[in-house]
């Protein structure tokens, strides 16, 4: 309305002057030597004015010819970039659907109209990598680490190129080099610190974590933690080589991280060395009351070497009173007890967890019966039941376990990685392993589980079938008849159970063909009762390495025509190792002559 309102007022005000134009009387005269020009005014005004309309034209005209190769050349140039750009989308588009064909010839179209273009190069280097061409990949990255826009980007794309072919020497060459031109690149210094922890230099690592606290790439909390656990690596790595060292780096990490298990087990150690056993002692209570561990009651019962089991069993008192409550507290307290001979401090200390037992529970309450009352056969069944009993914690750090404390997770290459849980089991699929004798024959006949054993005898053989999550393991029989007797995980289970309801009587196996070293490995029909008994997947119980287990020895019974020695494996002659991927010991039997 506005627009409409001001046209009709330009209209009105032209109208009024060219009236007022042509009311005017008088004429223009034009004289230029003998040249002599006379018009009314009106006249020389219209003239004025189309002259100024032609020059304007023809300036315009001039003015577009001259700028018409120019305007080609941008219309051009504009049009090959839509197209570089419509190729760059549409490629980056295949490259998330995982099109390989249609993202290289998205690339090919983005480096034919933009061939400097960074994104087309990117486009480049991520179509390579779809369809497994490393060299490509590499020469777009090359070209991009060569650019000062991507210089980061392509550096950042070889590093990964070097990681996919296995050359680690060339992958930290580009990471330090990375660090070296842009010192605030966050997976250049993440890299060169994994790189240094990997090769243990841990006092590179340390100059590291500095400059990335100064780059501002990590905060003061997550410094200190990290720096405590690169001191506590040091530490423990020059032990032996350099004790100061050794004796400062674990002191300072425990400054950083009280809580942190390895660095005061290891800085009371240093401190009971030089006879300051009072602030060793201290430093063990207060990580034991943020987070109570094996290692910490150990420690805290051995801080004076040589002391008789009854005052370590009282400096464990001392110490559980600081986390009465815990689970630990209550292992701490009946490991004590049993070395020191009381056994009914022992045993009240584990009874609140007798009714759904873990795995040390069954193994502590076994040396109980057999330590106090020499009652073999309820040794033997506790044993049994920490066969099936529940898992305890353990050093664990993204599905890997360890039977100690790593500063670095060997799987991803994270620093602090490892936490003290229970782990999650996730094993492959069903396996089978083969061994030549049972180990665990006499106990499975002479305990008292032998009620829901109708079936295994003897001379007959165990069949254990390895399902997610659960180890397994085939004992090959003497004979040939084996009973047959599947493991499932059931942890809370206190005896195994009788599936005899659930299992058709007629299920059976067809007889195996001959197969195996010697012939005689064959499976019989399966009994009409199936037993199940789970195997554990994690320790039986948590020790470490200097201490051994004691053994406890099995009674042959009467009917037991005893097994083959020479045949028997060697690793299950006193301790056997635990299943593959496991840490810890089992405690293991060998039967007498």
């Amino acid at each position: 309305m506005l627009r409409i309102i001001l046209f009709l007022v330009i209209i009105a005000l032209a109208a009024a002057g060219a009236a007022w134009v042509a009311e005017q009387p008088g004429d223009v005269v034009l004289s230029w030597n003998t040249w002599r020009a006379e018009m009314r005014l009106p006249v020389f005004i219209l003239g004025l004015g189309g002259a100024i309309v032609a020059i304007g034209l023809a300036w315009a005209i001039i003015t577009g010819l001259w700028r018409a190769p120019g305007r080609m050349k941008r219309g051009r140039f504009e049009r090959r970039s839509g197209k570089a750009r419509r190729a760059i989308t549409q490629g980056l588009l295949a490259v998330g659907h995982g099109d390989a064909a249609a993202a290289r010839q998205h690339a090919q179209a983005a480096r034919r109209h933009a061939p400097h273009d960074p994104l087309a190069l990117l486009l480049q280097a991520q179509s390579a990598q779809l369809e497994g061409d490393r060299d490509g990949a590499r020469r777009a990255f090359l070209a991009m680490a060569g650019r000062d826009d991507t210089k980061s980007l392509g550096m950042r794309g070889l590093y990964i190129e070097a990681q996919r072919a296995d050359d680690p020497y060339a992958a930290l060459a580009i990471a330090e080099e990375a660090l070296r031109l842009q010192p605030h690149s966050a997976w250049a210094s993440q890299a060169v610190l994994g790189f240094r922890c990997a090769r243990a230099d841990w006092t590179g690592a340390l100059e590291i974590l500095e400059a990335n606290l100064s780059s501002g790439l990590v905060d003061k909390k997550a410094f200190r933690r990290q720096r405590a656990v690169l001191l506590t690596a040091r530490a423990i790595d020059v032990e032996d080589s350099d004790e100061s060292l050794s004796r400062d780096s674990a002191l300072e990490a425990n400054k950083l991280a009280p809580t942190l298990i390895p660095a005061a087990v290891l800085a009371a150690k240093c401190l009971a060395q030089t006879h300051q056993v009072r602030r060793a002692m201290k430093l063990l209570e207060a990580a034991w009351q943020a987070q109570p561990h094996p290692d910490l009651a150990e420690a805290y019962a051995h801080i004076k070497p040589g002391d008789p089991p009854n005052i370590r069993l009282a400096r464990i008192e001392n110490l559980i009173a600081k986390n009465p409550a815990d689970f630990e507290s209550a292992l701490a307290l009946a490991r004590a007890g049993i070395d020191a001979g009381e056994f009914a401090k022992a045993r009240r200390a584990l009874e609140p967890y007798l009714d759904n037992p873990t795995q040390r529970v069954a193994m502590l309450m076994a040396e109980i019966e057999h330590g106090e009352r020499g009652d073999t056969a309820k040794a033997r069944a506790w044993t049994l039941r920490a066969v099936r009993a529940l898992p305890d914690p353990v050093w664990t750090a993204d599905g890997y376990i360890s039977d100690h404390w790593r500063p670095v997770s060997p799987v991803t290459g994270r620093l602090d990685a490892f936490q003290w849980q229970v782990p999650l089991a996730a094993l492959p699929a069903k396996k089978t392993v083969v061994i030549e004798d049972n180990p665990f024959h006499d106990a499975l006949i002479a305990s008292s589980a032998t009620e829901a054993l109708p079936a295994a005898k003897a001379d007959e053989a165990v069949m254990v079938t390895i399902e997610p999550a659960v180890e397994a393991a085939v004992v090959t029989p003497k004979q040939a008849e084996p009973a047959v007797i599947t493991v499932e995980p059931d942890s809370v289970a206190d005896k195994p159970k009788d599936l005899s309801k659930d299992v058709p009587k007629e299920t059976a196996k067809e007889p195996a063909k001959d197969g195996g070293k010697d012939g005689n490995k064959t499976e019989a029909p399966v009994a009409a009762a199936e037993t199940v008994i789970p195997m554990p997947s994690t320790p039986l119980f948590h020790r470490r390495p200097s201490q051994t287990p004691p053994v406890i020895p099995i009674v042959r019974a009467p009917d037991d025509p005893g097994v083959d020695e020479e045949a028997a494996p060697e690793e299950f002659s006193e301790r056997s190792t635990a299943p593959a991927g496991q840490t810890g010991s089992w405690r293991g039997y060998r039967p007498p002559r």
